[in-house]
Formats: structure tokens, C-alpha cells, sequence
């Protein structure tokens, strides 16, 4: 049983709690202003509590073949669930990790520090800005998972950003992003239509009951200009203990509908989640 105590620090963006699991001995919960960050066990690092970060990481699975190598950037680091992950189950691999609160990088470093030989480099900086500043055709895989509080930034919503990420991957690289929006979905189909201007191929992963507007919750954006194996990313999302569907295709074009492409200029960030959405006591 994990005996150790809470940590919990102001940080940029509020208050943070690590909160140990009772029946994992080295594994952590981070909360910030009650908001779930990340989960994280330093002895099981393949291990991935959170439904939305499972799907992420089917993604980089079917990335390319079982252990090989990648160059991932990821935008968003909390407590650096998935780069810990992808360090496990791709050695050798070159990891990127873009946060903008610096004192959650701190507590992060200090609390739940990452292995010698990793291969991951944490970056305190703003993820837009990054991303205009990394190199051309540098990374295979480009994760944005960025919430200020509860919301998706709004300068991480425009097309203008989402060229800028383009850029950075290398032909057939692969967008993911990690979203939130409720029925009638306002946010989430004005995102597909931006990364439509952009991309050639699209998908989305998200729970039924979440496409089917009956509450709020996380939906994965996946952009790229190669074939997206959909029927792969299909039965794994299918397979999990909260089971999500893939929408590509014609199915993804209707949800789209008549939104259109986000420029810099009326980008708006997410929406607030309605009150016990994803928070925790």
C-alpha cells in the first residue's frame, strides 16, 4: 500500500496535488485546481490510467512498427504520462516535451523525476511558440494535449497554428490532439474543419456516448497526409474498458456539417466544462 503524503504546490496555472494511489506503491495522481492532469506509475510506466491518454497512445502504436524509434514533440507535459510511455515501449526514441507552467515542471522534476537515458527533453515555453520556432520536418508524431485550467487555448485552435504544426512533422507524420466539447458540438466541429483545411486525411476518436451529445467529454483530433489505419486504431479504442468509436470518412464529413476553418482572428479557446465534468474531490 502507498504510504507516502500529498504534495501539493502553487504552481502558474493554481493549485497542484499529487496524490499517491492507495494500491499502487509508486503511482501518482496530478490535479491542478482540482482538474485530473495526468496519472503516472513510476514502477509501470506503460501503465495508463486515463481513457484519453490510452487513445493517444494507440496512436503512436500504430505509428510505425511494434519498438521502432520515433521523434515525437509533445505539446503539454503535465506530469509526462505518454513520453514516459513511449520511452517504454520505443527505446531509443527522441521525445520533445512543451510546457508552459514552469512550476509544474518543477514539482514534476522534483516529485516524479524521469529515468537516466530517457530520451526526454522538457522545454518551459509557450507550445505555439515552439512550434513556429522547431524545425521543418523534425518530428514523426505531434501530440498536443494543452488545457489552460480546463480549456484548450485558443491560439491552439486556428489554422495558422495548425499549418505551423504541418510543418514540423515529416511527410506521413501524424497530428493528435486531445480535445473536449458537449453536444452541439460547436468547438469540436469548427477544430475538424480547420485541420480538414490543412490536412488530407482525418479522424476522430471519442466515446459513443460522448459523440452522441449525451455528455461532455474528450474526443482525439487525428490529422495527417498519409492513410490513417483506421481499422487498427478502430480495434484497439474498441478494445479498451471504456470502449471509444472511430469516426472517419463520411460519418466525419456529417459531424462536420457547415462548420468552417478558425482563423487567428475569431479563434476562441474550448469551452468551460459543465461543474463535475472532469473534476475530482
Amino acid at each position: 500500500m502507498n504510504e507516502q503524503i500529498p504534495v501539493i504546490r502553487d504552481v502558474d496555472g493554481g493549485i497542484a496535488k499529487l496524490m499517491p494511489d492507495v494500491d499502487r506503491e509508486r503511482a501518482w495522481l496530478l490535479t491542478v485546481d482540482g482538474a485530473p492532469q495526468s496519472y503516472v506509475d513510476l514502477d509501470a510506466p506503460t501503465h495508463l490510467e486515463f481513457e484519453y491518454v490510452r487513445r493517444l497512445a494507440h496512436i503512436v502504436d500504430c505509428a510505425a512498427d511494434e519498438g521502432a524509434p520515433l521523434d515525437l514533440l509533445h505539446l503539454g507535459g503535465g506530469a509526462l504520462t505518454l513520453p514516459r510511455y513511449v520511452a517504454g515501449t520505443r527505446p531509443g526514441s527522441r521525445q520533445n516535451v512543451v510546457e508552459a507552467d514552469r512550476g509544474l515542471l518543477a514539482l514534476v522534476a522534483e516529485h516524479l523525476p524521469l529515468p537516466d537515458g530517457a530520451g526526454i527533453c522538457v522545454h518551459g515555453a509557450d507550445a505555439r511558440a515552439f512550434v513556429e520556432a522547431a524545425p521543418a520536418d523534425s518530428a514523426d508524431v505531434l501530440i498536443a494535449d494543452v488545457f489552460g485550467g480546463s480549456r484548450v487555448p485558443a491560439h491552439l485552435t486556428s489554422v495558422e497554428y495548425a499549418r505551423a504544426a504541418e510543418r514540423v512533422l515529416r511527410p506521413g507524420g501524424i497530428y493528435a490532439a486531445n480535445l473536449a466539447d458537449g453536444a452541439p458540438f460547436t468547438f469540436l466541429r469548427s477544430q475538424l474543419a480547420t485541420f480538414a483545411a490543412v490536412f488530407d486525411q482525418l479522424a476522430l476518436i471519442a466515446e459513443p456516448a460522448v459523440l452522441r451529445g449525451r455528455r461532455f467529454g474528450n474526443a482525439v483530433l487525428l490529422a495527417s497526409h498519409a492513410p490513417i489505419d483506421a481499422a487498427a486504431l478502430a480495434r484497439r479504442t474498441a478494445s479498451d474498458a471504456f470502449p471509444a468509436r472511430l469516426e472517419d470518412g463520411s460519418s466525419l464529413r456529417r459531424l462536420i456539417g457547415d462548420a468552417t476553418a478558425v482563423r487567428d482572428a475569431e479563434a476562441v479557446a474550448s469551452p468551460e466544462p459543465p461543474d463535475g465534468a472532469f473534476s475530482i474531490g
